[in-house]
C-alpha cells in the first residue's frame, strides 16, 4: 500500500469510528471495476512471492490476494540472484516474503476497542507480557484484525515469533537477509496469515509503484483517449484470438479423428495378424484332446505350455521313457523329445520328465463343393 493511501486511511479512521470499514468497502467497490491485470500494474492488489523450506527444497509461490500458485521448487540453499534468474524480471520485481511453519509462531486472540485500530501495533505490544511467556524485547510480533463485532470492538490476533527464530533464519540463508520484504507465518492448513514479523528496519524497501502514475495525472485526458483506443484494439485482438482458438479446436478435432482412424486400422490389422497366427497353429483344445488320448495311465502333468510354436510338458509318469514313442506320429506336432534327464520323485516313486515338441501348422479347413459348383460330364 502506497504512502498517500496509508495517510488517507489513517485520517479517515480518526474522523469517524466506522471510516475504516467504509474505506475498505469503497476501495473494494472501485477495484471491482478494474481488470485484475490493471490492479496489479497500478499496485492496488496485494501480490507477493512466498518462499519457504520443505525439507531440502525451497518452494516459491505467487500469492495474489490469498490465492497461492506454486512457481518452482528448487534445492536449498539458493541465493537471491539464482532465484531472480529463474523467475525472470517480472516476477522478481514482486516483494519476497519468507513463510514460517505454523509451529514456529505463537498466536493469541485479543478483543480490543475499535479506536485501537489506528495504533494496533503499539496496543498489542503492551499485551505481549500478559499473553505470551516472552517479553517484548525477546520477540518480533505483528497483529491482524480478524473481524468487527456488533458492539464496536475488534477481534484481533497477536502473532509472536522469538527473535532467535529469525536469527536462525538469517543464519541459514544469510544472502536473503537484505532481500526479504517481510516474514509471514502459516496457519494449521498451511495458508499464510497475512502478517509481517520482520522488523521495519530490516525490510527491503521497494520503489512506490504509484509514483509514476502520480506524475501522469495532468495527462488524464490523453491517457483516457489512449486507453479507449487501446481497449478497442484489445477487443479486436481478443476477437482474433477467439477465432484462432476456434480454428485450433477444429484442427485438433481433425487430428483426433485421424488418430482414431489410424488406431482403428491398427487394431484391425493386429486382429488380422493374430487370426493368421492362430490359423497357423492347432487350437489348444485339439492339442489337449490329442494328449489325453496318447498319454498313458499313471502320468500326471504339472505344466502344459504352448508358446511360440513350442509344446512343453512337465510332469510325473510311471513310464516316462516311453512317452516320446507314444507322442510320435501326431498330425498336431512333430519331433517330440525329452529335455534333460529323468529324475526320480521319492514321494510318488515316479520319474519327473520335461518333454518338448514343435507344433505343426493347422491343417487347412476342408471345403466341400456344392452342387452348383460341381462339373457334370456330358
Amino acid at each position: 500500500m502506497t504512502a498517500w493511501r496509508d495517510n488517507f486511511q489513517k485520517t479517515a479512521t480518526r474522523m469517524a469510528p466506522g471510516a475504516r470499514g467504509f474505506w475498505a468497502w469503497w476501495r473494494r467497490s472501485l477495484l471491482a471495476w478494474l481488470p485484475p491485470r490493471w490492479q496489479q500494474q497500478l499496485g492496488l492488489s496485494r501480490v507477493r512471492l512466498l518462499l519457504w523450506r520443505n525439507g531440502e527444497m525451497l518452494r516459491i509461490e505467487r500469492d495474489a490476494a490469498g490465492q497461492c500458485v506454486l512457481l518452482a521448487e528448487i534445492p536449498w540453499p539458493q541465493s537471491p540472484g539464482d532465484v531472480e534468474a529463474l523467475l525472470g524480471p517480472r516476477l522478481s520485481a514482486l516483494p519476497c516474503h519468507w513463510l514460517l511453519p505454523a509451529h514456529s509462531v505463537l498466536r493469541r486472540g485479543l478483543r480490543l476497542p475499535a479506536a485501537a485500530a489506528t495504533r494496533l501495533g503499539d496496543v498489542v505490544g503492551f499485551e505481549i507480557d500478559r499473553q505470551t511467556p516472552f517479553t517484548a524485547d525477546q520477540v518480533h510480533f505483528d497483529a491482524r484484525v480478524i473481524g468487527h463485532r456488533e458492539d464496536g470492538q475488534l477481534d484481533v490476533e497477536l502473532v509472536v515469533v522469538p527473535r532467535t527464530t529469525l536469527d536462525a533464519l538469517a543464519g541459514q540463508g544469510g544472502a536473503w537477509k537484505g532481500a526479504l520484504a517481510g516474514v509471514d507465518a502459516a496457519d494449521a492448513q498451511g495458508l499464510p496469515l497475512g502478517v509481517n514479523l520482520l522488523p521495519p528496519q530490516a525490510r527491503q524497501q521497494r520503489r512506490d509503484p504509484m509514483q509514476r502514475w502520480n506524475r501522469l495525472l495532468a495527462l488524464a485526458a490523453v491517457v483516457a483517449l489512449v486507453g479507449g483506443g487501446w481497449q478497442l484494439l484489445d477487443n479486436r485482438r481478443q476477437a482474433a484470438r477467439n477465432l484462432q482458438a476456434q480454428v485450433d479446436v477444429a484442427a485438433q478435432r481433425a487430428r483426433t479423428v485421424g488418430e482414431q482412424r489410424q488406431q482403428l486400422q491398427d487394431l484391425v490389422d493386429g486382429a488380422a495378424f493374430f487370426d493368421r497366427q492362430r490359423a497357423q497353429r492347432p487350437p489348444a483344445v485339439e492339442v489337449w484332446n490329442e494328449l489325453s488320448q496318447r498319454l498313458p495311465d499313471g502320468t500326471w502333468l504339472e505344466k502344459f505350455s504352448l508358446e511360440g510354436g513350442q509344446l512343453q510338458l512337465i510332469g510325473l509318469s510311471d513310464s516316462a521313457s516311453s512317452l516320446v514313442g507314444r507322442l510320435e506320429g501326431s498330425r498336431l506336432w512333430r519331433t517330440p523329445a525329452l529335455t534333460g534327464v529323468l529324475q526320480g520323485d521319492d514321494g510318488s516313486r515316479r520319474d519327473r520328465f520335461t518333454l518338448t515338441a514343435e507344433l505343426q501348422a493347422a491343417p487347412a479347413p476342408r471345403t466341400e463343393a456344392v452342387d452348383g459348383d460341381a462339373t457334370h460330364a456330358p
